[in-house]
């Protein structure tokens, strides 16, 4: 699965937990009221997303950042982006299933 990319090293994402009063145990907490499952994400995965600083990550999963953004009711496209594509797939069929020139 994807990973999304938090955009200005989380600063939306801080910007928006003041608007809205909430610290990092209060939106955990909310996320659980968003999760259809009930189990949310843990303070310590907020403070690592939302944070800065060596303990803070640019990367989450997509589940995380909507859990997050929905528990804000912030839209996902500006707290997060998507990596760019991949350059790391090479072809290696040979063309139209011609024979190994070798």
């Amino acid at each position: 699965m994807t990973n999304l990319i938090r955009k200005c090293d989380g600063k939306p994402l801080r910007a928006a937990m003041k608007r809205r009063g909430l610290s990092a145990p209060k939106l955990a907490a909310a996320t659980k009221d968003v999760d259809v499952t009930g189990r949310g994400i843990s303070p310590a995965t907020v403070y690592k997303v939302t944070g800065s600083g060596p303990s803070a990550t640019d990367e989450c999963r997509l589940r995380t950042a909507w859990l997050l953004t929905t528990a804000m009711d912030e839209p996902l496209q500006e707290h997060f982006d998507m990596p760019s594509v991949s350059t790391d797939t090479v072809e290696r069929s040979t063309p139209h299933g011609d024979a190994d020139p070798r």
